[in-house]
């Protein structure tokens, strides 16, 4: 085994061995929870190896970093999920390679992926990224929609061709009244999930909790952590 691949391994150990425990304290079974490794910054070399080490699931948030790390990847039997804030001059490109866009936000996003997903014969899994931080209509800082905003652009998903709504994704906001409240701020994605659910039945994914917070979201019930830095290690300065 290699260094890099020894490490990724250890690394991937401690992150299971968080996650199985979260499950615990909740009294939830280890395979309600999805771990989604985000590589970003990370080369195609490492995606190989987490897939040798079992890792299914892998996320970028740069479409630039993620197309060529992709199709480097292709022959792999991995899902894709594209998480970070995505310009519409994108879009044909994110759906070439992407099984799973996390962060949609917007009405006009909406129709661009639509007609890129139609175009390449293609069925997206889309997750409303919900902004904790914004006032009612309004996006946040880190992208996302404001959560009286959720059941509309949850309904544009659903009609439109090539898409099917999948569910909620949120990043714990920085600012707000739920800035340093992880626990309440996952909570609350989870009583808008509740509601999506009740128009929206398939719509049960739940993306929430990252290497910081992975444990307060899979106790308030995240379905997907999305882990970066715990399996990779810091990420290297670009530039």
């Amino acid at each position: 085994m290699t260094d890099r691949k020894a490490e990724l391994a250890a690394n991937l150990a401690r992150v299971e061995e968080r996650i199985a425990a979260a499950c615990a304290s909740a009294g939830r079974k280890r395979a309600e929870v999805t771990l989604v490794v985000v590589t970003k910054t990370y080369p195609a070399s490492d995606v190989r190896l987490l897939h040798g080490l079992g890792v299914r699931q892998v996320a970028e948030n740069r479409d630039q970093d993620a197309a060529p790390k992709a199709a480097a990847s292709a022959d792999l039997d991995l899902t894709w999920h594209f998480v970070g804030q995505l310009q519409t001059n994108k879009v044909r490109s994110v759906v070439g390679y992407a099984d799973v866009v996390q962060s949609v936000d917007r009405p006009k996003l909406v129709t661009s992926l639509s007609s890129a997903a139609v175009r390449a014969g293609r069925e997206l899994s889309c997750l409303v990224q919900v902004a904790l931080d914004a006032e009612s209509g309004r996006q946040g800082e880190r992208g996302g929609i404001a959560p009286d905003g959720v059941a509309e652009l949850a309904a544009a998903i659903e009609e439109a061709p090539g898409l099917r709504v999948g569910g909620l994704m949120t990043v714990a906001p920085l600012a707000g009244p739920y800035a340093g409240r992880q626990r309440a701020a996952f909570d609350r994605l989870m009583d808008l999930s509740t509601a999506l659910r009740e128009t929206h039945p398939a719509a049960n994914m739940v993306s929430a909790g990252m290497s910081a917070d992975l444990e307060e979201a899979v106790a308030a019930g995240a379905t997907h952590v999305r882990v970066g830095t715990a399996v990779l290690g810091v990420r290297p300065r670009l530039g």
